[in-house]
């Protein structure tokens, strides 16, 4: 079986809060966020702050699923060759 092309395994999103956490950390965090978000009573300033980090913590899990989309593809195409 040959090898496939060399996917990083942790994937950078731009403008993401820590390009080193981790699929499940981002994801849990974002699930707190859009918790907080929907229990309501915070400040505008609170509520938009809280917003970004969301927008951002869901950046960092697309990059983690565009690349294991791209490592399943990889895998997929070298037991195909």
């Amino acid at each position: 079986m040959t090898e496939g092309p060399d996917i990083p395994a942790a994937p950078e999103a731009p403008g993401s809060p820590n390009a080193e956490m981790s699929f499940e950390a981002a994801r849990d965090e974002l699930a707190s966020v859009v918790q907080r978000l929907e229990a309501g009573g915070l400040s505008l300033e609170e509520s938009l702050a809280l917003w970004e980090r969301g927008e951002a913590l869901a950046g960092v899990c697309q990059a983690w699923l565009q690349a294991a989309r791209a490592r399943l593809d990889a895998a997929r195409e070298a037991a195909t060759d």
